[in-house]
């Protein structure tokens, strides 16, 4: 997922549909250094990972 579009999704008020290893995620925040999300499953949303943008998709 390219950066400018990760944080576009994790500022907007409207849910996206984003997956991470085919499971529905919520990015919390983006690192435009590390090109990487903070991001939660939204299954379980007390549990953050740092994950890399390019495993993140769109759908």
């Amino acid at each position: 997922m390219d950066t400018q579009r990760a944080k576009e999704i994790s500022t907007s008020l409207k849910m996206a549909n984003v997956t991470y290893n085919g499971s529905n995620i919520y990015i919390e925040q983006v690192n435009d250094y590390k090109n990487s999300a903070s991001i939660h499953f939204l299954n379980n949303p007390q549990s953050s990972q740092e994950v890399s943008l390019n495993d993140l998709i769109e759908h």
